[in-house]
């Protein structure tokens, strides 16, 4: 069934305009994107094949241009279109953090590094390096590891610092296996960090453990 043959009010263009993007589901706003399928595959079904294929929203933030050459019917306009959409929400949290005090939205903290680390297929250790008002200076990602284990050099760590002026940081690395819960090693990382970052007068603020679903901090926890 084409798009144009659903009811009125279930058709996802007239649905948004009458109720809000709210109302949308996940395939609806995609399919909005889309705008036409394939004989046999309206743009509603791309939309749920391709949250199908890549883990829903969050495995689609971070998927790149050429993995989606593999959805039949996905031109380089509309890929285009996709990757600079998902591009576009990755900016806008990075922004709204970098104009605010970073802990005075701790659910954007959250929602940011699920953005940025939260699929990946491999462990990431990242830095939120923030200046003396506790705003974003940037985010980098310092060391990537397998699938079970990262190697993180300290020293690394407070040279980046240093040349970023940072006065304090956030730490953050993800768990592809999608267990949040941080280990014994990752409290050993977080001490081993903050006793570097220390001598460089650099306070080590939080530990993020991060999955597609939650963002968990070790501070929270009592961890630091």
């Amino acid at each position: 069934m084409l798009l144009k043959d659903l009811p009125a009010d279930t058709r996802p263009r007239e649905k948004l305009l009458a109720r809000g993007p709210g109302a949308l589901s996940d395939a609806e706003l995609l399919a909005l994107l889309l705008r036409t399928g394939l004989p046999g595959k309206n743009a509603l079904q791309m939309g749920q094949e391709l949250l199908d294929n890549f883990g829903g929203v969050a495995g689609l933030l971070h998927t790149g241009h050429e993995s989606l050459k593999s959805i039949k019917g996905l031109g380089p306009a509309k890929r285009a279109e996709i990757v600079a959409v998902l591009e576009l929400a990755r900016r806008a949290l990075a922004a709204e953090l970098k104009e605010k005090t970073l802990f005075d939205t701790p659910q954007a903290v959250r929602d940011y590094l699920q953005l940025q680390l939260g699929s990946r297929p491999h462990e990431i250790f990242a830095v939120l390096f923030l200046d003396s008002q506790h705003r974003l200076i940037a985010l980098e990602e310092m060391f990537r590891g397998t699938l079970t284990q990262t190697s993180v050099y300290p020293r690394e760590v407070v040279i980046r610092a240093l040349a970023l002026n940072a006065a304090s940081v956030v730490l953050a690395h993800n768990h592809p296996s999608g267990a949040a819960q941080p280990s014994r090693a990752d409290e050993m990382l977080t001490q081993t960090l903050k006793t570097a970052l220390a001598l460089v007068d650099v306070r080590v603020l939080d530990h993020f453990v991060v999955t597609a679903s939650q963002a968990v901090s070790m501070a929270e926890l009592g961890l630091l």
